[in-house]
């Protein structure tokens, strides 16, 4: 239809605006949920603002906030009873999601499936013979499962037992056993994919009899693939590449330094955990109280663990990292500042 003439285009300005106040009578709250902002992050990071429609959400603007030098000594003990023969329940709960992202290096953002918001997820601390009671509640959209490393009933794995999202629900319960530091995961096929968003964690098992006290720390090892052509592009300790370089760990001297490692990395075979100045005695899964080598160096493939034990003599600033150079250009490197300790520290706290 063509409009010529000056009057008929009033008229027609005269017809739209008579429709649009009709709609907005006839149908005032649709109207007024096209007003509601929408907030999401670009494939830039950027984060953006729209009343309009969304064709392409990349991802919601839940954000992680992670703290690698917190998650490093953060120990969960549960929530502490005692059932009615005397044995000590321990019980936990984790959250997954797989909604969130988190700047994991500047300006890289990056969709993390967590538990309880954190990658790697908390780390579970129990003593070897204790209850242990996981309430799994998945507020994803994707099903997902926690299967620990260790021993348990089948029923209790996490491969046959998926839970579904938005709210699914799941406890886990089983005896804590046996000693060591162990990772778990989810276990959801395509298994790779949960892995490498980030749905794991460490689950550490003291022993009755308590090894001597120690200014403890965990290490997840872990990789990053951004570009998801099945190969990182970084590499960490605990997700945030160099964090540990930029912000270094202060350790004392003459005090004995325990670190609970595990590699998380999918997609490289071999990983490995290189020490400065120093050699430490390692205990592989740490289900033996001897340790097995004195090194400044142990090789670790997917899921390996164990436990690294050492004190620094001399004080000052020494590296840590991936002897393999392409994981430790890539971000797995950091360093101990190493504090004069002339009075001696006794750690406290452990195991309670």
């Amino acid at each position: 239809m063509k409009i010529k003439s000056r009057s008929g285009i009033m008229m027609m300005s005269m017809f739209v605006i008579i429709a649009v106040s009709a709609l907005f009578v006839a149908l005032p709250e649709g109207i007024n949920a096209q007003q509601e902002d929408k907030v999401f992050v670009t494939h830039s990071g950027a984060v953006v603002k729209t009343t309009g429609e969304i064709l392409d959400p990349l991802y919601t603007s839940a954000t992680v906030e992670f703290d690698p030098m917190e998650y490093l000594r953060d120990f969960n003990y549960g929530r502490v009873s005692q059932l009615a023969d005397g044995t000590t329940l321990r019980e936990y709960t984790l959250v997954a999601r797989d909604d969130e992202i988190m700047e994991v290096s500047p300006g890289i953002f990056y969709n993390v499936w967590s538990y309880n918001g954190t990658v790697p997820g908390p780390t579970i601390r129990a003593t070897e013979g204790d209850i242990v009671r996981i309430k799994f509640i998945n507020h994803g959209e994707k099903e997902h499962t926690i299967h620990f490393h260790g021993i348990h009933p089948a029923g209790m794995d996490g491969v046959f037992e998926p839970v579904g999202g938005n709210g699914g629900q799941f406890v886990y319960e089983f005896e804590a056993g046996p000693v060591g530091v162990h990772p778990y995961h989810c276990h959801v096929m395509p298994l790779e994919e949960h892995i490498v968003h980030g749905l794991y964690g460490v689950f550490i098992v003291d022993p009755k009899e308590k090894r001597p006290a120690a200014d403890e720390m965990v290490m997840v090892l872990n990789g990053l693939d951004t570009d998801f052509d099945t190969e990182n592009n970084f590499y960490a300790a605990n997700t945030i590449p160099f964090y540990y370089q930029h912000h270094p760990i202060q350790i004392n001297t003459n005090e004995l330094i325990r670190i609970y490692v595990v590699n998380m990395v999918e997609f490289d075979p071999i990983n490995n955990f290189h020490l400065h100045g120093n050699l430490y005695k390692y205990y592989p899964t740490g289900t033996d109280i001897v340790p097995s080598f004195y090194t400044d160096m142990i090789t670790l493939s997917q899921t390996e663990r164990g436990i690294m034990e050492f004190e620094y003599k001399y004080p000052g600033k020494y590296l840590f990292h991936a002897h393999k150079v392409e994981f430790s250009e890539k971000g797995w490197v950091g360093i101990f500042m190493v504090n004069e300790n002339k009075e001696g520290i006794e750690s406290e706290g452990y195991g309670s």
